[in-house]
């Protein structure tokens, strides 16, 4: 008997507590394995509450494509020469027989000869749309030659406000909910977006452009988050699709619109495109009463209080029986509802070891794909092509890739998980600008010296048929690595770690207008940059982890342990870790995890501690009270 009593202190009890005295695991952090079974899983109320958060997919759609449209570049034609005085009729380019001059996606005229230029001196010319509407922005204060830059600051404006957007909304998502920031946003995306509607100048349109994307970012992003907090793991991929399919749906219905407003009475047509683009949004003004808050939010950051006439709410609408409660989640919710509120920042996330580095990658992989594939769908368009052609002909297009793209992803991430899927994604598109950038110029080189017409065709077919596939492989990682993000990063930070993917996204759209301001100039060295960032990507996606079938991290001790499977069998990667014990005792490098029992918190700060929550969710976890642990205790 005397001797067996050292032995609690040669072998500390874990987390402070003797065998006897451990607590049970808790329930209410396991809201995949637990609540939402509890609550009639995937069920009435949130399949509702989903089909809510499709309807608004339709019109971001409208919004984030109205550029093509409002600040497309107009076809030019002289109608009074400069130092020509005279009363003249018609246009002289037409009537001495000389080509009409275009204006380039810069703002610039492009001729043939010596009339390059001749538009830029004329005293008087008529600007002539060819995207349905017959006045926009450019033509309405003829933003042409000198006055061209400002049609690049507009373009940057709406691209702009939605990389703020994302940052500051995604933080305030995390901070005050989702609920609040979605309601926020739709308020004032109306506010805004119909003052856009009656700038008087192309200042004020620029500055109401850049609130109208912080805002449209802003709802984006908190429905893209409610989306999926909303579902079980079995249909996060799907609903989030759909909303997908539905983004699109309105690229492809953009001009047909803007043909309806064509010839629009008493008033400028792009006006009329603009009130009805946004007007929809009014639809979202009852989503203060009937849309709630996130359930899951609310679990992790302890509102318990709120969460209880949540759940209750959730229980009534999937007509569940709450009376005879096995799992014990409602008994858990009492003990804990004198408990604080805590709330978290993206900034915790540098305290983690594997999270940020996660994020991080996620963040190069967006970039990449955004950036990547304004290069490919700049080399897809024809030089040689009328305006009218490229100007419907591009549009569509690419419309048709990302139809095809989310077609494509439902089948190949189903079959290779999230990982698998954006790794294969990745490696086509590295291919694709590989072999556009190097065999193009190897078929030119030493191949074909003599038959230049034949070279020049294969050169032309070759360069489509690669912008093609790349445009298809990176719009499949920029979508991916959004969804990905969204489902490893934890609950509490989800916000502000999915609005650094979408911002970084954001930077990647940026490069088209940057890229068209200096005329196209260094867009190889654009390129080859870009498909640097491909190979470094490859490298990088094979340390992220297989969320596809796992529930959502709720805490930032989650996070870190939602980790690579490693090629060890889960019982020996364990043996190796009891076995170096005692080399890990002393680490104090890990993020404190929180654990709580009889209403005290405990904060431990072991790297030993994170060993039972890893090994449980490797090893699929533990059946508790009729619940799926799969996180850890």
């Amino acid at each position: 008997m005397a001797g067996s009593r050292p032995e609690p202190q040669d072998h500390p009890p874990e987390n402070g507590f003797s065998p006897l005295e451990r607590p049970a695991p808790r329930l209410l952090p396991h809201i995949d394995g637990c609540v939402l079974p509890f609550l009639g899983g995937f069920g009435r109320h949130q399949k509702q509450l989903v089909v809510l958060t499709w309807i608004p997919a339709l019109f971001i759609g409208f919004s984030q494509f109205s550029d093509h449209f409002l600040l497309a570049q107009p076809n030019g034609t002289c109608v009074l020469p400069a130092g020509n005085h005279s009363n003249w009729t018609g246009s002289p380019l037409l009537a001495t027989g000389a080509p009409a001059l275009q204006l380039g996606a810069n703002g610039t005229a492009e001729g043939l000869g010596d009339s390059a230029g001749l538009l830029c001196a004329c005293d008087e010319r008529r600007l002539e749309l060819q995207t349905g509407l017959l006045q926009n922005v450019v033509t309405k204060w003829h933003l042409v030659c000198d006055s061209a830059w400002k049609v690049h600051i507009a373009k940057f404006s709406l691209l702009v406000g939605s990389i703020f957007g994302y940052l500051v909304m995604g933080v305030m998502a995390d901070w005050f909910g989702r609920h609040p920031v979605l309601i926020l946003s739709a308020l004032f995306m109306l506010v805004f977006g119909l003052s856009v509607a009656f700038s008087v100048n192309v200042t004020m349109f620029s500055t109401l452009r850049f609130f109208e994307g912080f805002c449209l970012a802003g709802l984006a992003l908190s429905l893209y988050v409610l989306r999926i907090e909303l579902c079980l793991p079995g249909w996060r991929f799907s609903m989030t699709m759909v909303a997908s399919f539905l983004k699109v749906g309105g690229q492809l219905l953009m001009p047909g619109v803007a043909s309806l407003c064509r010839h629009w009475p008493n008033g400028d047509d792009w006006q009329v495109l603009q009130i009805v683009i946004i007007s929809p949004f009014v639809l979202m003004l009852p989503y203060v009463w009937i849309f709630p808050e996130s359930l899951r939010w609310l679990l992790a950051t302890q509102h318990y209080k709120r969460s209880k006439a949540m759940m209750l709410r959730i229980a009534r609408k999937n007509q569940v029986d709450m009376t005879t409660e096995p799992s014990g989640v409602l008994t858990e919710l009492e003990q804990e509802l004198h408990k604080k509120p805590q709330r978290s920042c993206i900034i915790k996330m540098m305290s983690t070891r594997n999270l940020w580095k996660n994020i991080v990658v996620l963040c190069v992989n967006s970039l990449t794909g955004y950036g990547i594939h304004h290069c490919f769908a700049r080399s897809m368009m024809d030089p040689e092509a009328q305006p009218t052609a490229l100007c419907h002909a591009d549009y569509y297009t690419m419309a048709g890739i990302a139809v095809a793209t989310c077609v494509a992803l439902c089948p190949a991430v189903g079959l290779m998980g999230r990982r698998g899927g954006l790794l294969t994604f990745m490696i086509i598109t590295a291919l694709a600008s590989l072999l556009q950038l190097g065999l193009l110029n190897l078929i030119g080189k030493y191949s074909l010296r003599h038959d230049t017409v034949l070279r020049d065709t294969l050169n032309r077919k070759f360069s489509v048929a690669f912008s093609i596939i790349g445009m298809f492989s990176s719009h499949a990682v920029s979508t991916l690595s959004i969804f990905f993000c969204a489902e490893i990063t934890p609950t509490v930070i989800r916000g502000g770690g999915l609005g650094l993917v979408l911002a970084s996204a954001g930077f990647g759209m940026l490069t088209a207008p940057i890229m068209e301001l200096h005329n196209q100039k260094g867009y190889f060295l654009h390129h080859v940059i870009f498909a640097c960032c491909t190979l470094l990507c490859i490298i990088c996606l094979l340390l992220l982890p297989e969320p596809r079938g796992q529930p959502l991290p709720e805490t930032l001790a989650d996070g870190e342990t939602f980790t690579r499977q490693t090629l060890l069998h889960p019982g020996e990667q364990h043996l190796l870790l009891v076995k170096y014990e005692r080399d890990y005792s002393r680490v104090h490098d890990t993020p404190l995890h929180l654990t709580a029992t009889g209403g005290a918190t405990v904060a431990v700060a072991t790297a030993l501690a994170a060993v039972p929550a890893s090994y449980t969710l490797a090893t699929g976890g533990e059946v508790i009270g009729n619940c799926t642990i799969a996180n850890g205790v």
